[in-house]
């Protein structure tokens, strides 16, 4: 077998979770300034079901074939020119960011800075649950600064963003209100939720006020806004992609209105946010949910399966 191709999940065309299929394409060799990974595992998230679907082709083209997969865990295979801090066979994790997809495969080329060092004590395979809840550090703690005894409502809170939202909203001494099926209700309760409603039972006005909303869905915003107390933050990680151009103008809108604005941002980490990833395991703040476990050729069923909603946790792929 020529060991300079590998397996690489790959889609030709936009459209459902059938169109990805396992490929062979060429090996990547880092640059200077980049380690070659090779790939444990990963998880499936929502914006690159998005991209998949072509819901995002301004952004993402039309040339193909495209990839999938955002974040990885792995060993260094090789540093790159420069790289002094990491050497081969090192354990790592990382998000792939705004440099794209393209972690569901056997190896991978990141920038040294967007990898951190996996605790000893985590498994590559249930870490893979854990790179993207560096987004929910960032959201409660430096975009909303989530105080001890404040409100905290999480919408989507079963989700991969959302379960670590739970965990750190009770280890930051908050309490937490869990917007969830019923059916994940005992499982948020398990990651420290104080309640946990069923967002299609219960109106939101029914909710009453919180000092913080987290929301990883994106819809509904001026509603769930309404929500907030005097000197309230909403912090959101999504937009409507039904609606993009309405959402992100209101979000903008939002911006300028500074009272009760809701701030958005997409999680682009860096080695001092898995450093902090790191220290918020070690303190047993958070830990990975992990709801199922697909080998690399089943990526298409754990896309279909986020698509038909209701995870517990994230849906993690095992590189063999």
């Amino acid at each position: 077998m020529n060991d300079r191709m590998m397996k690489a999940v790959l889609y030709d065309r936009y459209g459902g979770p059938g169109v990805l299929y396992t490929g062979r394409v060429p090996r990547p060799e880092p640059a200077p300034g980049e380690v070659l990974v090779k790939v444990r595992a990963f998880s499936v998230n929502g914006g690159e079901l998005a991209a998949r679907a072509g819901r995002l082709r301004l952004l993402t083209g039309r040339t193909f074939p495209k990839r999938v997969g955002l974040d990885f865990t792995g060993e260094v295979a090789a540093p790159g020119a420069g790289v002094t801090d990491f050497a081969a066979g090192d354990r790592v994790w990382g998000v792939l960011g705004r440099t794209g997809f393209g972690s569901a495969a056997e190896y991978l080329t990141v920038p040294v800075e967007r990898i951190g060092r996996l605790p000893d004590d985590l498994d590559p395979v249930d870490a893979a649950a854990l790179p993207v809840t560096t987004t929910a550090i960032t959201a409660l703690r430096d975009k909303a600064g989530l105080r001890p005894g404040e409100r905290l409502l999480v919408r989507g809170a079963a989700g991969g963003v959302g379960n670590a939202a739970v965990q750190l909203g009770r280890a930051y001494g908050a309490e937490v209100t869990a917007l969830a099926r019923a059916a994940n209700h005992d499982f948020v309760r398990g990651l420290g939720a104080h309640r946990a409603v069923d967002h299609r039972d219960v109106r939101p006005a029914e909710l009453g006020r919180f000092d913080v909303v987290l929301d990883t869905v994106g819809t509904d915003l001026r509603t769930f806004r309404r929500l907030l107390n005097p000197g309230g933050r909403m912090v959101t990680i999504a937009f409507d992609l039904k609606r993009p151009v309405a959402s992100l103008g209101y979000l903008a809108a939002s911006t300028v209105h500074g009272r009760g604005r809701v701030r958005f941002f997409s999680g682009n980490p860096e080695r001092a946010n898995f450093d902090d990833l790191a220290r918020h395991v070690a303190e047993g703040k958070l830990r990975p949910a992990v709801d199922t476990v697909f080998p690399l050729e089943e990526t298409a069923a754990a896309h279909r399966e986020l698509e038909a909603g209701g995870v517990r946790g994230k849906y993690v792929v095992r590189v063999a």
